[in-house]
């Protein structure tokens, strides 16, 4: 009569061990699932970028890969009586329909000066009657300058990444800007631009700042922190010069520095930069400014028409637009210094590539002072027959879609007017073609590209310009060895 009841209490134990397995297998299985699908949402929910946007991330750098035009907006600092003259430097790169931003003019203009459908809309900058005890700046228009940046970000554009701050007299090549942009985190604090090219001008104003006049590029994040604070900023000022300079001041409240550009180009010099923009650094051109106090780019062209016929470079390949390429014709000992889309030099003797990325001065700095005048090395003109070139201008671009590359032609403007270089004379060319890849170039690869040169005939020289090839050694050291 014991065995049965022995057998229930067993019986019961193994129902009560069985439903104890089960409950463990259930609740591990329950913490399992939900433990997987706590780190789904973690990847999902606090990995994505802030703001919620659903954007495309780059996996290496964490940086937005498509950011395009759509997302920069311009401002514009100008007036009414500098606006009539200076318009068609901002039509040369304002894209209507595809850029966004503003001109800021002083006053309204008057009824009979209309505004051209071309250009940007402009807007009236705001009263500055409450910075008048503070304002003992040399320039007074220099706090209504730099409230354009607040008064651009309060206008309350939509999707934007970038802000972009201009002169009047500033052209921007667009393309190239949009494609350096893309390597910065906008989400992040960035103030880009340039510095002047002369020592004595940023010795006087600072070598932290970015010259405005080139423009500069501030992220939407440091734009939005730094407009909440600016009216009180500029009062803290008032013996800073220009708006720039003020700028400057504000962002290092904020905690910001500048991150430097050499494509930016204030200009602060006078007279031909022809000798500079034959030798570029090998940087994307972002912007030309102080354009009036220039001679025209190319010769027997006003500085507008100039411009114009620079853009029909920029517009077929903006990527190469003075980009420099050095190569040589070791049979006739002739040199060639290539400006994509601007110039080609031609030099009666085999000289380093080193010296022929040195521009010739052909300009003058903008003020006296600076010891030296110049942010980079210069080599002077000369009359010497083996150190003067024979200057070829930039006249046309062939650019189809049947070609696997891009025709540029350049022509003598005028003879040099020297005797050779110990009988080694290019007086005969009187045409260079270039032929160049239809792909862009990529100048964050590194280097430069590499060119072969071919003469036609006595008057016409071909070169191409390649990539180099894996491994290729520049061309002067099988050169000079030899």
């Amino acid at each position: 009569m014991a065995v049965e009841p022995m057998k229930k209490l067993n019986s019961q134990v193994n129902t009560i061990t069985d439903l104890i397995n089960n409950y463990d297998r259930t609740i591990f299985k329950v913490m399992f699932s939900t433990a997987f699908i706590l780190y789904f949402c973690y990847i999902f929910c606090f990995t994505q970028p802030t703001g919620g946007s659903s954007e495309n991330y780059s996996k290496s750098n964490s940086i937005v890969a498509t950011t395009d035009l759509r997302h920069i907006v311009f401002g514009i600092a100008s007036s009414v009586d500098s606006w009539k003259n200076r318009h068609p430097y901002i039509d040369l790169w304002w894209r209507p329909n595809q850029t966004r931003g503003v001109v800021f003019l002083d006053r309204a203009p008057t009824d009979n000066e209309t505004w051209p459908d071309t250009s940007p809309p402009f807007q009236i900058s705001g009263d500055t009657s409450k910075f008048k005890d503070y304002d003992h700046h040399a320039m007074p228009f220099a706090i209504r300058m730099i409230r354009v940046i607040s008064e651009t970000y309060n206008m309350n554009f939509t999707n934007v990444r970038w802000f972009v701050m201009a002169d009047d007299d500033t052209v921007l090549f667009i393309e190239n800007l949009v494609e350096v942009l893309q390597r910065y985190d906008h989400r992040k604090y960035y103030y880009i631009g340039g510095l002047s090219e002369c020592v004595g001008q940023n010795w006087w104003h600072s070598f932290r700042m970015a010259f405005g006049g080139a423009g500069y590029a501030m992220s939407y994040p440091l734009v939005k922190d730094l407009s909440k604070m600016l009216d009180g900023c500029i009062m803290r000022y008032p013996y800073l010069y220009g708006s720039d300079h003020i700028l400057q001041s504000c962002i290092s409240e904020l905690g910001g520095a500048l991150t430097r550009l050499p494509g930016f180009h204030q200009f602060d010099l006078h007279g031909d930069i022809s000798g500079f923009l034959s030798s570029h650094p090998p940087a994307p051109v972002l912007s030309f400014h102080h354009i009036d106090s220039l001679d025209p780019i190319f010769p027997n062209k006003t500085r507008d028409a100039a411009l114009r016929h620079l853009m029909k470079a920029e517009k077929a390949d903006h990527s190469r637009i003075l980009q420099q390429t050095v190569c040589y014709n070791h049979n006739n000992n002739l040199s060639f210094s290539i400006s994509w889309g601007y110039s080609i030099h031609v030099y009666e003797k085999l000289h380093a590539p080193g010296y022929l990325h040195m521009p010739i001065q052909t300009f003058q700095p903008w003020n006296g002072f600076g010891n030296p005048p110049f942010m980079f090395n210069v080599r002077p003109a000369s009359d010497d027959p083996c150190e003067a070139p024979h200057v070829f201008y930039f006249k046309n671009v062939e650019r189809t879609n049947t070609l696997d590359h891009i025709t540029t032609n350049y022509f003598r403007n005028a003879a040099r007017g020297l005797l050779s270089c110990a009988n080694n004379s290019a007086d005969s060319i009187s045409q260079i073609v270039v032929f160049s890849p239809i792909q862009p170039f990529k100048l964050e690869d590194g280097k430069r590209e590499c060119c072969t040169v071919t003469e036609k005939n006595s008057n016409v020289t071909e070169i191409e310009i390649r990539s180099c090839l894996d491994g290729e050694a520049s061309e002067w050291s099988s050169i000079s060895s030899s």
